[in-house]
Order: C-alpha cells, then sequence, then structure tokens
C-alpha cells in the first residue's frame, strides 16, 4: 500500500505531517520539533500492515531534516499499531 505525507503546519523549528494512504485516509503522523540543539522526532501508524513503508518514507525524511543544523541531537520516537520501532535496525526496540 502507498503512503504519502500531508503536511498539516511546516515551520522552520516544527513540522506536523499527517501520513496518508492513497484514499487519502489518514493512517498515521509524524511530528518534528526543533529547539535549540535538539530535534525531537514524534510518530505514530496505527496499521500494522504498511510498518516497512511508514519507515521507508520517513527514513529519508528524517535525515534530511537532520541536516538543517550542525551538531543537531535527533531524538526519535517511533511506533507500529502501539509498538515501537527502530528505524535503523528491522527488529522492534525494546
Amino acid at each position: 500500500m502507498d503512503i504519502y505525507f500531508n503536511p498539516e503546519l511546516v515551520k522552520e523549528e516544527a513540522h506536523i505531517l499527517n501520513v496518508v494512504n492513497h484514499k487519502n485516509q489518514p493512517v498515521g503522523y509524524l511530528t518534528f520539533v526543533i529547539h535549540q540543539k535538539k530535534m525531537y522526532v514524534m510518530g505514530h501508524c496505527r496499521d500494522e500492515g504498511v510498518a516497512e513503508d511508514f519507515k521507508d518514507l520517513i527514513k529519508p525524511y528524517i535525515e534530511g531534516m537532520a541536516k538543517n543544523k550542525e551538531d543537531l541531537e535527533v531524538m526519535v520516537t517511533l511506533s507500529v499499531g502501539g509498538k515501537e520501532i527502530n528505524l535503523n535496525e528491522n527488529e522492534e526496540a525494546h
């Protein structure tokens, strides 16, 4: 299933992005807040069937956002279907 970003709010220091399917139905969200030298990323996808698509969609976006400021510490909390996930591994976070 294809999923896409549908921006809700885009400012230099904060982004709120809805994650929608091909029928424009919401399946999750992704939020960024940049404060000083830290970027907080929170996201959730409720449909476990699109977990890999969710990771593939958001990983390059996070990497691109992290390039905004030098020495930016990125703190990420993501979940799919209520279970925490890790973008750097193929297994769930503990």
